[in-house]
């Protein structure tokens, strides 16, 4: 007989208070900005004020990660074919010291209710050519060709909710 699964030492919630959002943009700025060189000019954007923003936090108040979801026709400007029904899937932020946690499963799982409860189809996203592997095991399929975004390799994946 095995042991149950520990349950996880962290908490996923829409950020909703000023508090959460900064932490969200804390978790980016340490990985986009700090570790990937993305250009802080870039890395936060418009779009940012209508997100719905979801956070990871550890027991103890740690921001563990973040990602955020585009809906309506800030989605529709970012996804593949202009489809207001699919949102977008974006900024998702795993700190260093919580990869292999399941951090960024929770987070995309997170996103898809948020996408669920405003009436959504699908949820497409751009991801990093090296994380298409992570997308695909969450049910995302790539489609059209490879494309740079601040100077970084990636491919449009989409996943049918």
């Amino acid at each position: 007989m095995s042991a149950p699964a520990a349950a996880p030492s962290y908490e996923v919630r829409v950020a909703e208070d000023p508090g959460d959002r900064e932490a969200c943009f804390a978790v980016r700025k340490d990985v986009f900005v700090g570790e990937q060189e993305v250009p802080e000019d870039i890395e936060y954007d418009a779009y940012d004020a209508d997100a719905v923003h979801v956070l990871a936090v550890r027991v103890d108040g740690v921001p563990l990660g973040t990602g955020r979801l585009l809906h309506g026709e800030a989605a529709a400007a970012k996804n593949g074919d202009g489809d207001p029904a699919v949102g977008s899937l974006g900024r998702l932020a795993v700190t260093r010291d919580a990869r292999g946690l399941g951090v960024g499963a929770a987070l995309v799982r997170a996103v898809e209710e948020a996408a669920r409860a405003r009436g959504l189809d699908a949820v497409d996203l751009h991801a990093q050519t090296h994380a298409l592997g992570f997308y695909e095991r969450l049910g995302y399929e790539a489609y059209g060709p490879e494309f740079p975004d601040a100077g970084i390799p990636h491919r449009a994946m989409r996943r049918t909710l």
